[in-house]
């Protein structure tokens, strides 16, 4: 019965996965030099979000917002 419940546990778990969607891409300006990079999260105080969001790492696919 155990095992029963350890696989509907483990394919709910999988199924919930499936419907899961990567975080979105931003293009980020630095405030001291102008140095433009892709990147998911904030790579600090000294950037901010000029473009976004996108699909993919190099910023060229437009995505949805989440």
């Amino acid at each position: 019965m155990n095992s029963r419940i350890a696989i509907l546990v483990l394919l709910s778990f999988v199924c919930a996965s499936a419907f899961a969607s990567g975080a979105p891409w931003y293009k980020w300006k630095s405030k001291v030099d102008g140095t433009i990079l892709c990147a998911q999260l904030s790579p600090g105080e000294v950037w901010y979000k000029v473009q976004g969001p996108f699909m993919e790492s190099q910023c060229r696919k437009p995505g949805n917002p989440q």
